[in-house]
């Protein structure tokens, strides 16, 4: 009876990179978009001139954050379609589309409502929120749900995936 039953638990390591980053990168995506961001708007920093400025900046760094995450993703789900045959497209297929609504975030959106948010002339008091950052604030939130439901799934089916 001296046997020794050893069942061990063990994934390659690009699974596991693209688990702690998939995980890492939809936590801080939850924390600040649903957490910082409105807690900030209900406060009352929008109407605040420097709003847009301090926006600018936490996105700037959160986006080349994003940008990292996404291309280990991508880089992860290739190298575990190279090595293993029972990683379909589909995980190729969602995290290029996670890496371009990164790209989509930090390139297009970012800096434009960055830049309808900046008010430029002195003389005139700052009114109400732009029709345009509504529409910009919309389809960023449009893709924050995309993005949690793709890279959700993408972890899910990470998870699943045993050796």
């Amino acid at each position: 009876m001296n046997t020794l039953s050893t069942v061990e638990f063990k994934r390659p390591i690009w699974q596991t990179a693209v688990m702690f980053a998939l995980g890492f990168w939809l936590s801080a995506s939850v924390v600040l978009d649903w957490v910082i961001m409105p807690s900030l708007y209900l406060s009352g920093m929008m109407s605040q001139a420097g709003f847009s400025t301090a926006g600018y900046v936490i996105f700037w760094n959160f986006n080349r954050i994003e940008l990292l995450s996404a291309a280990v993703v991508l880089t992860g789900v290739l190298a575990l379609r190279k090595t293993q045959s029972r990683w379909h497209i589909s995980g190729i297929v969602l995290s290029v589309m996670l890496l371009a609504i990164a790209l989509l975030d930090t390139y297009f959106l970012t800096p434009h409502m960055s830049a309808v948010g900046t008010h430029l002339n002195l003389f005139e008091a700052a009114s109400a929120i732009p029709a345009q950052m509504n529409l910009l604030h919309g389809s960023y939130f449009v893709l924050e749900v995309v993005k949690l439901i793709a890279g959700g799934a993408l972890l899910n089916w990470c998870w699943r995936q045993q050796v």
